[in-house]
């Protein structure tokens, strides 16, 4: 019988410190690339969740859906819906280790953006430019906008994963206002026509 490919690789144990040893050394490299992998496909797994979360709820909030009539809208939203909800039953979950130094510049970086994404309806356009400043520190190729360096101090202080996860946060959040702000202008502009509908204009 073949052995299949995702089965657990067998060893023989022969007796002897040595031949103990040499086995113990080829278990220990198998062991470390199949940890690694498995990490890497559960961070992919987990990014996968998170876009196809926020596909379906840029699909139900989408200036599009406005467009089309109230039968087909119920029922593309109950669709949504019931994706989303199938979406959320999958939990995934990828521990990053941590050492003191790296726990606390992981605090202080989601505090900061914690309290960004809490004044984005207070301030809208003080909001973004933040976040826009902060997500600039993430990157290799800053765009062309003021970057964050205090921020940046706190990031380069933190674990690798963490760096990713935060800006990865960083963006979907700057996504999501500019599809809200879009969506505000659509409907900004539909209560105009009505408006100049109303009026004979």
């Amino acid at each position: 019988m073949h052995q299949k490919a995702n089965s657990p690789e067998r060893f023989q144990w022969r007796t002897g410190p040595d031949s103990y040893w040499k086995v113990w050394i080829r278990l220990r490299r198998v062991i470390c690339l199949r940890v690694e992998a498995l990490r890497e496909e559960a961070a992919a797994m987990e990014q996968e969740r998170e876009c196809l979360i926020e596909m379906i709820q840029s699909i139900r909030n989408s200036q599009e859906m406005r467009s089309i009539c109230d039968g087909e809208r119920e029922e593309l939203s109950l669709t949504a819906s019931r994706l989303l909800d199938r979406t959320l039953t999958v939990s995934i979950s990828v521990d990053t280790i941590r050492s003191d130094q790296q726990e606390e510049a992981l605090r202080k970086a989601t505090a900061i953006i914690d309290e960004i994404a809490g004044k984005v309806l207070e301030d809208t356009e003080g909001a973004r430019k933040r976040l826009q400043a902060l997500h600039a520190a993430c990157v290799t190729d800053a765009p062309p906008v003021p970057l964050d360096q205090k921020f940046q101090s706190i990031v380069i202080s933190c674990a690798l994963e963490d760096q990713k996860k935060i800006k990865r946060r960083l963006q979907t959040l700057i996504r999501n206002m500019d599809n809200a702000e879009k969506n505000i202008q659509v409907m900004d502009k539909q209560k105009v026509d009505h408006s100049s509908l109303a009026n004979g204009k």
